[in-house]
């Protein structure tokens, strides 16, 4: 697997593309007017207390209040509740918080939709290799690193470097496999530092307002994206490629050699064809080497994937077609939810497949092609209807999001009315305002395809109308107006 992350920046916003032999796999966007803030930790204070979602509301100075729930508030474990049995007892929320409280708070989740941020007061500060807890006590590790021997290694480099008097909690990330002690106490060495500064600013710092912000996309890109298989890092602006530069031989030496300043006459993101690509992700259609394609339709409460053979018929029978189709299927899949940054509630229609061995295989395929995704991923199996259900976490907006906004003309439906309705539509208009109102004569503004529909084909009808109500009609074309817009104006 030969991979590479090109890093494009401008004034306005910084995009970084990962590509997977050639081919675009993630794209992240970070616009300088809105940036996003997953990580930051602000010091915020409790608006609402609501015992009945066990939550609360806390302003830190965003235009919409945070949401934070009392699963994500820490507290003390009493002495004896060592989590088994019931499990870790989660008091009240009244218990926890009171409003009018100064609460430090981290955002786990950017504003989605009409949702506020979503925080937590379990701090988390990564770096390169560790992740620091300093809430905690426990030393976790990735469950990417499988291998038994190495997972214990890990945790026995991180418990030394600790100390046995410490109590500050650890996870050991993905990036550490096969890392010595000095990395190890070098990040350690790091984290202390950044938790220290942050506890001296939330001391000072008034409620409402930024304690500590996470790194720029650049830097991000660099501490959580790259591992052992990214070959090259191409960055297209020098002022950054700087900056990175001291980035890596600050934190990640092994690095530098890796790192490319581009300044070629073509666009870095023209070069290896992304601008196409992205434009293709905002799509619903995916077309499939075979001939089949993939619909992706994207809603608030779920996105739904529907799998079909369109042009494919195979060579052999038609559940071998089926079974091709669906295989091929999975990593269009798992590559357009990272590239879309696809998250929630997700429903794929696999094409129906009788033999039970092909569902199995089909969903072993799915599993595997979702391996190389950053984001926690959870797989149903396939039910009698051939749909499987899976849910994907994210923290950011979607690719469409960020990118589009809702249609003003069809108001998100995808559809709008046709000119014929908009005519029949008016038409009753006229109708309900003369049983109203004393007039001498209506004047209707509408678009230009409405107008031409009416003075054409449906002039017999509007003649009519004019009988019928005994008074003149003039018509006006508008051409702000959109297909469904028009008012009629009693003269």
């Amino acid at each position: 697997m030969s991979e590479e992350i090109l890093i494009n920046v401008t004034p306005q916003e910084t995009r970084v593309a990962v590509v997977e032999n050639g081919v675009l796999q993630e794209i992240f966007i970070e616009r300088a007017r809105r940036r996003g803030l997953v990580g930051n930790i602000y010091k915020g204070r409790v608006q609402r207390v609501l015992p009945g979602m066990q939550a609360a509301f806390i302003d830190i100075g965003l235009e919409r209040a945070a949401f934070l729930h009392a699963s994500d508030i820490y507290h003390e474990i009493p002495n004896g509740e060592n989590g088994e049995g019931n499990g870790r007892h989660t008091p009240n929320i009244t218990e926890l918080l009171r409003e009018g409280q100064d609460i430090l708070v981290q955002v786990i989740k950017d504003p989605l939709g009409s949702k506020g941020a979503r925080l937590t007061t379990h701090i988390t500060i990564p770096a390169r290799f560790l992740v620091l807890m300093p809430f905690a006590s426990n030393v976790g590790v990735s469950q990417k690193i499988e291998d038994p021997e190495e997972r214990n290694r890990l945790r026995e480099l991180v418990l030394a470097a600790r100390g046995e008097d410490e109590r500050t909690g650890y996870i050991v990330r993905t990036a550490a496999e096969g890392i010595g002690e000095a990395a190890v106490s070098n990040d350690m060495a790091y984290l202390k530092r950044v938790w220290a500064e942050i506890k001296q600013r939330a001391a000072l710092t008034q409620p409402g307002h930024i304690v500590h912000e996470d790194l720029p996309l650049a830097m991000r890109a660099i501490r959580d994206l790259v591992d052992d298989e990214v070959e090259k890092i191409r960055i297209d602006s020098r002022e950054t490629h700087e900056k990175v530069t001291r980035f890596v031989e600050k934190f990640i030496p092994q690095l530098r050699g890796g790192i490319e300043y581009y300044a070629g006459p073509r666009p870095i993101f023209d070069l290896y064809g992304i601008e196409d690509e992205i434009q293709r992700a905002l799509s619903p259609r995916v077309p499939l080497k075979s001939g089949g394609h993939l619909v992706i339709d994207q809603t608030e409460a779920m996105t739904t994937i529907d799998v079909n053979t369109g042009a494919f018929v195979g060579h052999r029978n038609l559940e071998e077609t089926i079974f091709k189709t669906n295989l091929e299927a999975t990593q269009a899949i798992a590559r357009q939810l990272r590239l879309r940054n696809l998250g929630g509630i997700i429903i794929i229609d696999f094409i129906d497949m009788e033999d039970e061995d092909h569902k199995r295989q089909v969903l072993r395929a799915l599993e595997q092609a979702l391996s190389r995704d950053h984001a926690k991923t959870h797989i149903s199996q396939v039910s009698p209807l051939g749909l499987v259900e899976m849910t994907r976490k994210r923290s950011r907006e979607s690719l469409e999001h960020v990118l589009c906004e809702t249609c003003p003309t069809c108001a998100g439906r995808g559809s709008v009315k046709t000119p014929e309705t908009v005519c029949y539509e008016i038409f009753r208009e006229i109708l309900r305002e003369v049983r109203q109102f004393e007039v001498d004569r209506l004047l209707v503004l509408a678009s230009q395809e409405v107008v031409d529909l009416i003075l054409d084909e449906e002039s017999a009808a509007l003649a009519e109308l004019e009988d019928f109500i005994g008074k003149p009609i003039q018509f006006q074309v508008e051409s702000q107006y959109t297909q469904e817009q028009y008012d009629v104006v009693l003269v």
